[in-house]
């Protein structure tokens, strides 16, 4: 029994590459959950007639209890087993999906989609940390996470595409109903070939700290999100934040005193550990802006229909493909440093090449930016995620791949609230002052571009025009405006990334701990 070949080992190369097509597999569904719901939100308001506030929850509970529940999910996989954690969470993510489906109000919709982003906390750090566990060569894992961070990006990339084909067909609730056949699949398929490991498991588990951390980053996540939607001074959002951020400083001192963490805190004072985190945050924190404006843009702007809007982004995720097909070479040709700052410009210079799109449509100038832009920001991630799960020790790749999906999610919401308020203070006054438009319609078109369409189809004739012209104008300059601010945010995480080493190098296996390997038939090797 000992001498049998475990998936992911020398011994079993076909084995290994398996397991990380069964992890790219799951991890594609979790990524297009992220954004698939976005072009559907306008039939799920007119069927379930939700709030503006259930509507927010609708699509917001799935990123922020991902969120806040990815560094529990994470260590818990250290500690239990990351197999048995991924297949629970394929579990959740089939359940979810079916209840999220056939909600019959926005309340269970609701519900399923916080269930779902459970699952998707289950999924997404047990997905990375298998990788690292069952491909110990680092040039092998090298090529393997630029798989796995390609099929990340083209997952949220085709979410808007697969819910305009969906949607162009079938009830909003098919855009739930495809999870449940894949996951259907993956959780016998995954009990089957996946190798279970853990971590370290001298000591106990923390449970406090688990649930200080999900409830604090839960707190913050949700005051960034509240900003970035214009309630930055509200006694809500300033409620949120400090809850958040006392739970989060009660959470860091814990770790610290305790003899066996649930995160090694002192990993951020490695160069490629630390910087690889920032570099996560910056280059999402960026991208927000494209995502603020993107499909606004091209169907409002443009015109174009969700499915014409999936396929002008589809350049983007073909581009990002390539760049994880070839990041594995470009990595060990250029090394850690120079790929993530090469990643940096070639996004900055992407986002700027974006400026050029105004009223009329730039096809060619569009395709360029968004190839362009998917290169930079695969190549960007990639480095950035092998880095710190290089630097990582293998016992301790749950907790490490949580705080980089953490790093993710909180860069996406401080892109929100930041660039959010850029774009809304060019915005906003651009449709003030139109004339034959009152103070509180003016307020109304103020809030967004689809609302000031909304206005001007109220008003009609002259007035209306006006104001849908005088919207769109505003749109188009915020939209530069916000662009010119990710790209400066972009240079300043080349900047950064010049902490990086010059060479790949990191721990395949720190001496301080120590990887238990179970084998499927419960025989545990050392």
């Amino acid at each position: 029994m000992s001498g049998m070949p475990r998936p992911g080992t020398a011994a079993d190369d076909h084995g290994r590459w398996t397991v990380l097509a069964v992890l790219c597999a799951s991890l594609l569904l979790v990524a297009v959950d992220a954004t698939v719901l976005h072009v559907a939100v306008p039939a799920v308001s007119e069927d379930l007639g939700p709030s503006a506030v259930e509507l927010l929850w609708i699509v917001d509970s799935y990123p922020l209890i991902c969120a806040a529940l990815l560094v529990l999910f994470g260590t818990l996989g250290d500690r239990v087993g990351r197999r048995r954690v991924l297949l629970l969470g394929y579990a959740c993510f089939g359940v979810a999906s079916a209840l999220a489906a056939y909600a019959p109000s926005a309340e269970i919709l609701i519900l399923g989609r916080a269930l779902l982003g459970a699952g998707g906390a289950m999924i997404m750090p047990a997905t990375l940390s298998i990788l690292r566990q069952v491909f110990p060569d680092r040039r092998e894992r090298a090529l393997a996470v630029g798989v796995w961070s390609a099929v990340a990006a083209v997952g949220a990339g085709v979410g808007p595409l697969v819910g305009g084909v969906l949607l162009e067909h079938f009830w909003w609730g098919s855009v739930f109903l495809v999870n449940i056949p894949l996951m259907a699949l993956c959780l016998p398929v995954g009990a089957l070939l996946l190798p279970e490991s853990t971590g370290d498991r001298s000591g106990p588990w923390d449970v406090g700290g688990a649930l200080t951390a999900a409830i604090g980053l839960f707190s913050v996540i949700l005051a960034v999100k509240r900003a970035g939607g214009g309630d930055l001074f509200t006694l809500g959002t300033a409620l949120a934040a400090g809850l958040g951020g006392a739970l989060l400083v009660l959470f860091v001192r814990r770790q610290r005193a305790r003899g066996y963490p649930l995160i090694d805190l002192s990993a951020f004072a490695r160069p490629a550990f630390g910087t690889s985190v920032g570099c996560i945050v910056l280059t999402v924190l960026a991208l927000v802006g494209l995502a603020l404006v993107a499909a606004q843009y091209l169907q409002l702007v443009l015109g174009l229909s969700p499915l014409e809007t999936g396929l002008r982004l589809l350049p983007l995720s073909l581009a990002a493909i390539a760049a994880g097909l070839v990041g594995s070479r470009l990595l060990h040709r250029l090394g850690p440093r120079a790929m993530v700052a090469l990643g940096f410009a070639l996004t900055a210079v992407a986002v700027l090449t974006l400026t050029c799109l105004d009223e009329q449509d730039r096809p060619l100038v569009m395709g360029v930016g968004f190839v362009l832009l998917g290169f930079g920001l695969e190549t960007t991630l990639f480095a950035s995620y092998e880095s710190m799960l290089s630097e990582a020790p293998a016992s301790e790749a749950g907790g490490a791949a949580a705080i980089g999906e953490t790093a993710y999610q909180f860069g996406a919401g401080i892109g929100i609230a930041l660039l959010g308020s850029v774009m809304n203070a060019m915005y906003a006054p651009g449709v003030r002052g139109v004339s034959g438009v009152g103070a509180e319609d003016a307020e109304a078109a103020g809030q967004s571009l689809g609302g000031a369409y909304t206005v001007a189809a109220r008003l009609g004739g002259d007035a209306g025009e006006a104001l849908k012209e005088a919207a769109r104008d505003a749109f188009v300059r915020g939209m530069h405006m916000t662009l010119v601010a990710s790209a400066v945010v972009l240079l300043a995480g080349a900047v950064a990334a010049l902490r990086l080493p010059r060479a790949l190098t990191g721990c395949e296996r720190h001496p301080r701990v120590q990887e238990r390997e179970l084998l499927p038939s419960g025989v545990t090797r050392r």
